[in-house]
């Protein structure tokens, strides 16, 4: 145990506590030595590191170990105050402990059993609180009777003050100071030695010079006394509230201490799981059969921003790993690191591994590590070495783990060698698990001869001359030692003949060694260009994805700016249908007034095609046409139904001009006339899909005159009827009734510019009496309308007030 430096991490365990007696249990912790042991272990860990997580630490400081004072109450005997308060201090935090477990009621964890054997005594908490304020102080209300001594001494000490005072006032060239004090718990005032005859009393105390004597003036000694015997009261009244305050908590004793004996467990296991959070630590799946593999573990005890994370497997497709490799290299850390994680797990710490280790349980883990050389016992470094190895010998079986440090060091190293492979193969005859460092290379040649043993070694760069600390499984270490010595300037000659020196089996072996060194840095470039492209192409996938988000974002505003150009078409070919009301409504006047334009009939037919057109885009009507030249199926002829390429609007052929006036062809689109080119046209052979279609389906027809008198139909826009010749029809009456205002003078514009264009006079707008705020929105509508000469309300059987008659211009 202490060489693998198990006391060092339980005194780290010890300082994550804020409890005296959890800090004492972990310094004591004990590995277990079965299965289910370490299960339960770890289970509480994990889940107090859950817990940890999602909701923080519960506080365990202010608990004191109250089990003295708790028999002594329960026995009958009275607490002092210091002892009821610590009581107090306990069930204080036993109360916050499952108060603090209250917040994940909905997370069940293994630890449920402890916190059910707490018991939040809240009375027997708020009853020490208010009676004991501090370990000097009871409590006035702590009962009547001590609130009404207490009354009684105040004024007695009052009316003593009072008269001291009297006396202060009207003797002070007898006293040395005019000041009131206390002797012996009696009132007295400073008189002058040479005026103690002056003022009659009883002296109670003198200074040190003599220079005063402090008196207690006889008019207040029968008060002084009064006080004294209720200050006797007190005490006797204190007594008796201690003494029944500790029977309450005698009777609560037993369950106090068992909540505190949970208390000091919960501790222990939230401190293990603290400990886990600052190294980073994981729960490992677990194993009896002698199974370990460590994912980038991590020496617990070495400084995290320094240690290498080292892969350590053991007892799978080999049960002995033998580690080579210079000195300084990290063998023994490596080997410190399997035995110290195994014992954490035992004692149920999370090791400091990755995701996906596992950890074997032991009965034992036997350790020979450090030079245990002994000048009182006269034992050499080897002689050290080989007591401990006895008794590993004796105790190692099928459920151990043995780590030896320096195999067969200290001796001659071809009996070393000798001796340490025998050791080898006896523990793996015994069936434990086996790691060892060394740097014979017999024992490398035995790893690679043998079925269940595997070389591994510690990693050292030969150019910068510095330990990589990497452990390499499967690869047997070199000693370097003639690279080392060349680098640092050793003559080369001279390492030559050192290296002829060596053996034809130890130059075979190291030649080995170098080519399969050499294959695994081949090996180790590979993957690590392989992670290189890997990440890559994570990167380009995580680009390709950003570029795809940005692209729907970009396709998403289009849609919008689409959706907001279509709005703007709309209300574009609304402003131009409105111009064209106007525009009718200027010919009818200038019918009227006999002064109507030559050109009107072409700006009319102008504007209507440009609100065709805006009406048309707004819907999306558009047809999109091939590319290149077009020819119809056959020569157009007059009648024929046509549609202008790129408009959906049909048209009939009036006329067709000859080849020499460049194959045009006049067009009536609505009641437009156009002269247009063969190429832009396209013949509609089904005229009965395509009759009366106009404008989408739009196609309101509306009667007027020209300059010369003869009555025309042209498009307007409206929904749903033929181009037929027939003039509109519309009601005389409008009923806007229950509508708000803003909705009634919609439908009255709309109402206004009907009548306007079928040509009524007279028109009325139902919009009912009520408190006349409709009626007065709509008048004052109509006062400026520009479709409205004048206008009045209804006379009787008219609808009276109710109704507006409006007269069109």
């Amino acid at each position: 145990m202490n060489a693998l430096e198990l006391s060092k991490m339980l005194d780290l365990l010890a300082g994550q506590t804020s409890l005296p007696d959890a800090a004492e249990r972990a310094r004591a912790l004990v590995p277990a030595a079965t299965l289910e042991e370490v299960r339960t272990l770890i289970g509480e860990t994990a889940d107090a590191h859950r817990l940890l997580a999602r909701f923080g630490s519960p506080s365990f400081g202010g608990a004191v170990n109250c089990a003295p004072a708790l028999a002594r109450a329960e026995a009958g005997g009275a607490l002092a105050p210091r002892e009821l308060l610590h009581v107090a201090g306990t069930l204080r935090v036993l109360h916050g402990v499952l108060d603090w477990r209250a917040h994940g009621e909905g997370v069940e964890t293994v630890l449920d059993p402890l916190f059910s054997s707490i018991n939040a005594n809240k009375y027997l908490e708020e009853k020490i609180g208010e009676t004991i304020l501090s370990e000097e102080e009871i409590a006035d209300h702590a009962s009547p009777a001590l609130y009404d001594i207490r009354r009684k001494i105040r004024a007695a000490q009052s009316r003593v003050r009072e008269q001291l005072d009297k006396i202060v006032r009207s003797a002070a060239k007898y006293l040395q100071e005019p000041i009131i004090t206390q002797r012996d718990g009696r009132f007295v005032v400073p008189v002058k030695a040479e005026c103690r005859g002056d003022i009659a009393g009883l002296v109670h105390d003198t200074s040190a010079s003599g220079a005063t004597v402090f008196v207690e003036p006889m008019s207040v000694v029968e008060a002084g006394n009064d006080i004294k015997v209720l200050q006797s009261k007190e005490a006797a009244e204190i007594d008796r509230i201690l003494l029944a305050l500790s029977a309450e908590v005698g009777g609560f004793a037993e369950g106090i201490a068992r909540s505190y004996e949970a208390l000091v467990e919960l501790a222990l296991i939230f401190a293990k799981a603290q400990l886990a959070y600052k190294m980073k630590a994981t729960v490992p799946s677990l194993s009896d059969d002698g199974h370990l593999f460590l994912k980038k573990a991590r020496h617990p005890l070495i400084d995290a921003a320094k240690v290498v994370p080292i892969d350590v497997e053991l007892g799978g497709a080999f049960d002995t790993l033998v580690i080579t490799g210079p000195n300084t290299g990290g063998k023994t850390v490596t080997l410190k690191t399997v035995g110290l994680l195994t014992l954490m797990t035992a004692c149920g710490l999370l090791p400091p591994v990755a995701d996906g280790s596992r950890v074997a349980v032991f009965d034992r883990v036997l350790a020979d590590i450090g030079d245990e050389q002994s000048i009182e016992q006269s034992l050499s470094t080897f002689s050290a070495h080989m007591v401990n190895l006895i008794s590993i010998l004796r105790d190692a079986d099928g459920h151990s783990l043995v780590l030896l440090d320096e195999l067969g060091a200290g001796t001659d190293p071809v009996e070393g060698a000798a001796l340490a492979t025998a050791l080898l193969e006896r523990l793996r005859a015994q069936g434990a698990r086996v790691v060892a460092t060394t740097h014979y290379a017999e024992l490398k040649a035995y790893a690679v001869r043998t079925a269940g043993v595997e070389n591994g070694s510690c990693e050292f760069d030969v150019t910068t001359l510095r330990p990589t600390y990497r452990l390499l499984v499967g690869v047997p270490g070199r000693s370097n030692a003639f690279a080392i010595s060349e680098r640092l300037g050793l003559d080369s000659a001279l390492v030559e003949r050192a290296q002829a020196l060596v053996s034809d089996e130890a130059r075979g072996l190291e030649d080995v060694v170098a080519a399969l060194d050499a294959q695994r840095q081949q090996l180790e470039e590979e993957l690590a260009r392989t992670g290189a492209a890997r990440v890559a192409a994570a990167e380009a996938g995580k680009k390709a994805a950003q570029q795809l988000a940005v692209l729907e974002s970009e396709r998403e505003k289009e849609r919008e700016k689409a959706q907001r150009e279509a709005r703007r078409f709309v209300e574009r070919a609304r402003a131009e249908a409105d111009g064209l009301l106007r525009e009718i409504e200027q010919l009818r006047k200038d019918k009227q007034s006999g002064a109507l334009p030559a050109d009107a009939k072409n700006r009319l037919r102008a504007q209507i095609d440009k609100a065709d057109a805006a009406l048309a885009a707004a819907r999306g009507d558009a047809v999109e046409e091939d590319a290149g030249a077009y020819a119809p199926e056959r020569p157009l002829k007059a009648g024929d139904y046509v549609r202008v390429a790129g408009a959906a609007k049909p048209g009939v052929v009036i006329s067709v001009y000859p080849a020499a006036a460049g194959d045009e062809c006049e067009v009536q689109a609505g009641i437009v006339r156009m002269r247009l080119p063969v190429s832009e046209l396209r013949l509609v052979e089904d005229r009965g899909a395509d009759r009366g279609k106009g404008n989408g389906g739009i196609s309101r027809r509306v009667s007027t005159a020209t300059s010369s008198g003869e009555r025309v139909a042209f498009a307007a826009t409206g929904r749903g009827e033929s181009a037929d010749k027939q003039p509109r029809t519309a009601c005389t009456t409008l009923d806007i009734r229950g509508q708000t205002a803003d909705e009634a003078l919609l439908e009255v514009d709309r109402f206004l510019d009907e009548a306007m264009l079928t040509g009524m006079d007279n028109v009325q707008i139902i919009h009912g009496k009520g408190t006349g705020a409709l009626r007065a929105a709509v008048q004052r509508h109509l006062k400026g309308h520009p479709h409205v000469r004048g206008f009045r309300l209804g006379v009787y059987g008219e609808g009276e007030t109710g109704v507006t008659v409006v007269e069109i211009k």
